[in-house]
């Protein structure tokens, strides 16, 4: 994933100018050319209070083709509902069904001279197996803070502490 501005407030002014430009010299607008993707913050209950003493462990993925660890996520398709495409995109890279919980802050920046917008959930794993792939090679469930150090865009840790947050947990 190409790197660019993190958060969940989207580019400075800057940002969403050169980004219109580009859009524009294009052929179309920022908002026309915003990649569209969604995903979740797959967890999980751990029996006896877990390792380090927390009571859940969240998913997170290998992508080799950028060598990074994140959550679950993926483009959406044309026309695709965002939840739809999200639970579909944890399947696809966990293995995993999912019972989706509470709306989380999305991620705005910039990938591949692209505004990109990610859409995400808290999500409940149910049941599955992880099978490597092209797309995903290894899978690892980590108690909060490990998954937090894990992580390895800065614009993906805070979704650990708003699950936190909306599993009553922070």
């Amino acid at each position: 994933m190409a790197s660019g501005t993190s958060g969940t407030s989207g580019t400075s002014g800057a940002g969403r100018a050169s980004a219109a430009g580009a859009a524009g010299a294009a052929g179309g607008t920022a908002a026309e050319r915003t990649v569209r993707a969604a995903g979740c913050v797959l967890w999980r209950r751990t029996p006896r209070s877990g390792r380090h003493g927390e009571p859940i462990e969240i998913a997170l993925v290998h992508r080799p083709k950028y060598d990074d660890w994140s959550h679950p996520k993926g483009k959406l398709k044309p026309g695709e509902d965002p939840l739809r495409g999200a639970l579909r995109e944890v399947f696809e890279e966990t293995g995993h069904d999912c019972e989706p919980g509470a709306r989380l802050p999305s991620a705005h920046y910039t990938a591949n001279a692209r505004p990109k917008e990610v859409l995400y959930w808290a999500a409940e794993a149910t049941d599955g197996t992880f099978v490597p792939n092209r797309e995903v090679d290894r899978l690892v469930w980590l108690p909060p803070s490990a998954a937090r150090h894990r992580i390895s865009h800065e614009r993906d840790r805070y979704l650990v502490d708003a699950l936190l947050a909306a599993l009553h947990m922070a």
